[in-house]
């Protein structure tokens, strides 16, 4: 019995095994018919794609790379419109606080100063017997004088050097008991002089009230020549104040060079206080190149307009910080700038001539007076000297109107006796 169950049991355990290698037998088949099937496949579709199967693997990949090389570069973009919003924002920033440090009171200039006199009895004796004191005043200053006002007397010339040493010329006058032509042009000449001290003075000051030290003396004094020169109505030492101010903090927020950038905008005006030929531009830059002032100064100076391209981040701060000062509301007026020039121009052809020592233009630029050298021209010679300098003049598109040309040739012999 237990032999004939052995029996069973093994014949049972071959038949299942015999079941078992017939299911691995059939599981092997499909294999690899999946297997055929999937080579057939791979082999189709390269052939539509034209592609083999590496290949395919990296077309497969490279457009993976292009996904998300999209997703990066839109999220680039994003970045970097975020980050221009918040470049234009503290941009804004930096030009509203450069422009309140750089604040300053203002006062406009114009081309008139006042005197006050006492009385009317003083306003005499500056008049003189026959207008002879005011003529001699008005000769040796190169001022136009008004005394049409009581209590006041009106001093009147584009020229703020002039108009300052006369104005301090007549309070010393005023003080003074000898009102005569010689006194009145010794007074001048000291006063002149004593003007001359005061613009060392106020260049000094500018440079030290922007931080700048150790200039030469010549230099200081060309910088206070500022503070009797105005550009477009504005005063040269505020403007000058005003745009160095502004240029130094927007060169400290940024990481620029701080004492190019200060010393480029205490520069960058100094050619309109320069005699010569050419613009202020090319003044400025041969004066600084003078006194051996660094390139990088000399082409903040160059380009502060740009007539030439920036040579770097500082030329440019430096023009940011002028247009700032003299754009800003109330800042400049251009009639004032254009009356200067022409007033200027008309003085500059009468100095052309031979025998002319000096020329004033007075009353708005309706009279021009021409001081003669008396040892080079005679009575008639000044006559068509004269003459000569109101036709042009009239020829002149810079002067319109009718224009009053008076020539003055005075001649003075001093004997003086010694007594021992």
């Amino acid at each position: 019995m237990a032999d004939q169950d052995l029996v069973a049991l093994e014949k049972k355990l071959l038949e299942r095994q015999e079941a078992l290698d017939r299911q691995k037998e059939e599981l092997e088949k499909e294999d690899k018919e999946i297997q055929r099937l999937k080579d057939e496949y791979r082999e189709k579709l390269s052939k539509a794609s034209g592609l083999t199967a590496e290949e395919a693997k990296k077309e497969l990949l490279k457009e993976t790379e292009d996904k998300e090389a999209s997703a990066v570069a839109k999220l680039i973009k994003e970045k970097e419109e975020e980050a221009k919003l918040t470049a234009d924002k503290k941009s804004r920033e930096i030009l509203v606080d450069s422009m309140r440090h750089g604040a300053l009171n203002y006062i406009a200039e114009y081309t008139v100063s006042e005197v006050k006199i006492p009385d009317e009895e003083l306003k005499g004796r500056i008049i003189g017997k026959e207008g002879r004191n005011i003529r001699a005043f008005e000769q040796a200053t190169g001022v136009d004088v008004d005394l049409d006002e009581e209590g006041v007397i009106r001093l009147s010339s584009f020229d703020q050097v002039r108009r300052e040493v006369a104005r301090r010329s007549l309070e010393i006058l005023i003080k003074d008991t000898r009102i005569q032509p010689f006194r009145i042009e010794e007074i001048v000449e000291q006063t002149r002089k004593e003007v001359e001290k005061i613009m060392l003075e106020e260049g000094e000051k500018l440079a030290h009230e922007v931080g700048v030290y150790n200039l030469q003396p010549e230099l200081l004094a060309v910088l206070g020549r500022f503070k009797f020169r105005t550009s477009y109505g504005q005063n040269l030492i505020v403007h000058t104040l005003e745009d160095t101010k502004i240029g130094t903090h927007i060169a400290e927020e940024i990481g620029a060079n701080v004492n190019v950038v200060k010393l480029g905008c205490l520069f960058h005006d100094i050619g309109k206080v320069v005699e010569g030929e050419g613009s202020h531009v090319k003044l400025g830059v041969e004066l600084l190149k003078k006194f051996n002032i660094p390139e990088p100064i000399v082409n903040c100076v160059a380009e502060h307009h740009e007539d030439i391209p920036f040579s770097s981040v500082e030329s440019v701060i430096v023009h940011i910080a002028d247009s700032i000062s003299g754009a800003r509301p109330g800042a400049r007026y251009e009639d004032v700038e254009e009356y200067g020039k022409r007033l200027r121009e008309m003085e500059e052809i009468a100095k052309k001539h031979d025998g002319v020592e000096d020329a004033y233009a007075f009353e708005a630029g309706r009279e021009l007076r021409v001081i003669i050298n008396p040892g080079k021209l005679d009575d008639a010679q000044t006559t068509i000297v004269a003459s000569q300098i109101r036709d042009e003049l009239s020829k002149s598109q810079a002067v319109p109107g009718e224009i009053k040309v008076t020539a003055i040739r005075e001649f003075r012999a001093v004997a003086s006796e010694f007594s021992s």
